[in-house]
């Protein structure tokens, strides 16, 4: 994720997002114009985990939406994940809340991930 004063400066120049709380360890704010306007954003470090959350209100954010905030609050090199937990640990106290999440440590800034080309091919366009 990103350095807290790195993207601070970076939130208070976009146009379309407020930060409305900052805190040692994250913050909140939300979205005044676009797609995602009046969602609100959650970003924290803290357990071992950096985290950023979205409430669509009154909707799921979309694929797109989540790759725009991940954008945002993290490197274009991290990778970071969007858990599906055993059912047994389910949580959803926010109907229209996704999460990001990266693990501070456990893994040197590199989460395991499956080789691309099991998603399919870099460059090819598919019809459909």
């Amino acid at each position: 994720m990103k350095n807290l004063k790195q993207l601070y400066k970076e939130l208070e120049e976009r146009k379309d997002f407020i930060v409305d709380l900052k805190g040692f360890d994250g913050g909140r704010g939300y979205f005044v114009s676009g797609s995602c306007k009046g969602m609100t954003v959650i970003w924290s470090y803290g357990g071992g985990w950096e985290h950023i959350s979205i409430d669509g209100k009154k909707r799921m954010p979309t694929w797109e939406e989540m790759c725009r905030l991940k954008d945002m609050f993290f490197n274009e090199d991290e990778c970071c994940v969007q858990y599906h937990p055993p059912k047994s640990e389910y949580v959803n106290n926010i109907p229209y809340c996704l999460h990001i999440w990266k693990p501070i440590e456990q893994y040197s800034g590199k989460l395991p991930m499956p080789p691309s080309v099991f998603v399919g091919m870099k460059g090819v366009k598919l019809d459909g």
